[in-house]
């Protein structure tokens, strides 16, 4: 309600939807809306950007954005903001707290308690103090479940694709294999890209060590299932933490199925790894404050697809956005239309990445309308606003 309150607040009008919707029922919905929040069950698809007839920018009230087509969206000259940070501590304390559960065998403990069985036993318990934690993906939830990790006395070692610095004494492991091989406890914290899927498989689990702990809070298509499954009723995988799974129900009236419920020292969590009160205060107020900025101020800090422009506050003047494809002499165009009118710059912003390019341009007098359908008529102009 936070992001509501947000929005409503700053003059949008604001319909809720209480579960994700298929593709058929949001092509239809999504039909002269400007702004749209998601979540990471609703897949903004190629099909569905081509009934946005108005839609101006994207919010993924999460970290992921795998659910959106970027390509489309940059395109079609909509903007991607996301919450990259909000969760991140939230996923962390999770991880944390299942890692000393799984340790300490707590989810069968349980269990038999709950069965009215009382089996008082140090067997299979163990602090987690010296054990070696493997964490795949070091980006923001991987480097901070890093520090908190070794404050409590874990060896922590990474692998990540990328070149990441090591936080505290943690050690980048060269390949996965590596990190397969030296780990107590592993979890994984990528993203949602397909490259991703099954990364973790039959292959990598013969690499682990008999009796490993394994965790995932990133994304439910990176873990086989069958295969998870294999290894935990073999043993050879001692206990399990998983949030997220390859098909999860679309709201909570919808059943969850999954071939591990049931399974030995295994904690199944409904994808709940961000999902705090905090987490969604921080979630609520970051993506509406980036998608109202945008909306009133040309701002796109925080974009995951447009080039990053951070302006000063602009009184007494207009301000026109102008989105076009990545192509050289577009500026000199642009500028031309201008000069041609007599319309004297005050300020001039413009920043490109591999696709587009993003130019803001501050005057100071009225301007003929017919001005503005010159600018679109510039060969590779995606799309062009008058702020204010």
């Amino acid at each position: 309600m936070n992001a509501k309150h947000a929005l409503e607040k700053g003059g949008f009008d604001v319909e809720l939807i209480a579960s994700s919707l298929d593709e058929d029922e949001l092509c239809e919905r999504i039909k002269g809306v400007s702004i749209i929040g998601i979540r990471s069950k609703t897949n903004i698809t190629k099909r569905v950007l081509g009934h946005a007839d108005r839609l101006m920018a994207i919010g993924a009230f999460c970290i992921g954005t795998n659910q959106i087509d970027l390509e489309e969206s940059t395109k079609r000259g909509i903007a991607v903001f996301n919450a990259p940070y909000s969760n991140t501590r939230s996923v962390v304390e999770l991880a944390i707290a299942e890692i000393i559960m799984l340790m300490r065998n707590l989810p069968d403990k349980i269990r038999a308690m709950h069965d009215g069985v009382w089996n008082k036993s140090a067997t299979n318990s163990f602090e987690i103090r010296g054990k070696n934690l493997g964490i795949i993906g070091y980006g923001n939830i991987g480097s901070q479940l890093s520090v908190v990790a070794e404050s409590m006395g874990m060896h922590v070692y990474y692998f990540d694709l990328e070149e990441k610095l090591a936080l505290g004494n943690a050690t980048s492991c060269d390949s996965l294999n590596e990190l397969l091989e030296i780990s107590d406890i592993i979890t994984t914290h990528v993203d949602g890209r397909k490259e991703n899927k099954n990364i973790i498989g039959e292959a990598q689990f013969s690499k682990m060590k008999e009796g490993v702990i394994f965790i995932n809070l990133g994304r439910g298509h990176v873990v086989d299932i069958e295969s998870l499954k294999n290894n935990i009723d073999s043993g050879k995988v001692r206990g399990t933490a998983i949030d997220v799974y390859p098909k999860e129900p679309k709201s909570n009236n919808e059943p969850f199925e999954s071939e591990l419920k049931g399974a030995k020292n295994t904690i199944l969590t409904p994808h709940i790894g961000g999902s705090t009160l905090e987490a969604q205060i921080n979630i609520g107020s970051f993506v509406p404050n980036n998608l109202m900025k945008f909306i009133n101020t040309g701002n796109t800090a925080g974009s995951v697809n447009f080039p990053q422009l951070q302006l000063p506050l602009f009184e007494n003047g207009h301000r026109l956005i102008h989105i076009h494809k990545n192509r050289a002499g577009l500026l000199a165009q642009l500028n031309n239309i201008l000069a041609n009118k007599k319309i004297n710059i005050l300020g001039q912003y413009l920043k490109t990445n591999e696709t587009i390019g993003y130019v803001i341009t501050d005057i100071n007098k009225e301007y003929p309308i017919e001005m503005i359908d010159e600018l679109r008529g510039i060969e590779g102009t995606i799309k062009v606003r008058v702020l204010f």
